[in-house]
């Protein structure tokens, strides 16, 4: 008698986890839940979600190196791929929406924004805005930039990531115009011509 007690105990558990399997795959089966990226998830979802992300990077981050990201020319290398790769979601100075960012749910984090940049200041803050950049985070817009760019042009983002709250919008300009060599040398050239004739 004593082991029919624990046998119905566990029997009603089965039961409760086969029943609320069937319940869920019945609700996601329906086409009741939202997956439109206009309409917010309740705040305990939003939390919960948000929560496991940060989790799930931090725990996947903890033993990447970080390599020195306060040198002129790692942030000045990093300023043409945040600009081309980053700066539709993530923004620039004096700009604080675009069509792109406008439209996404979850909202990008604003790098813009001291006080969110203030976080990728840490070593656990570099080494978790590296992750995030090189692997991109499912179920987001954000995608894994490691498929097509290396370690090098990643951690650059990331230093110029840090210091783009401070830039003006002249400074970001500068920072992130992609020079073609080939122009570049024709531009001077030329430059050089019209000196010598006047």
């Amino acid at each position: 008698m004593d082991g029919i007690k624990p046998m119905k105990f566990l029997l009603g558990i089965l039961f409760s986890v086969i029943a609320a399997i069937i319940g869920v795959f019945a609700v996601v089966s329906s086409g009741m839940i939202s997956v439109a990226a206009d309409k917010a998830h309740q705040p305990m979802v939003y939390d919960f979600l948000n929560w496991a992300r940060s989790q799930s990077i931090a725990k996947a981050s903890e033993d990447i190196t970080v390599p020195k990201l306060d040198e002129a020319a790692m942030i000045s290398s990093g300023g043409a791929d945040y600009n081309d790769m980053c700066a539709g979601c993530h923004l620039f100075p004096a700009v604080e929406s675009t069509d792109l960012s406008a439209g996404l749910y979850p909202k990008p984090p604003n790098f813009t924004n001291a006080k969110v940049v203030e976080r990728y200041k840490s070593e656990a803050g570099a080494q978790q805005s590296f992750w995030a950049i090189k692997h991109g985070i499912i179920a987001s817009a954000m995608p894994a930039w490691g498929a097509t760019h290396d370690d090098d042009r990643l951690w650059a983002m990331v230093a110029f990531i840090r210091v783009l709250p401070e830039l003006s919008a002249d400074q970001y300009t500068m920072l992130t115009t992609r020079f073609d060599t080939d122009m570049l040398a024709m531009s001077l050239d030329s430059e050089a011509m019209e000196k010598t004739e006047h």
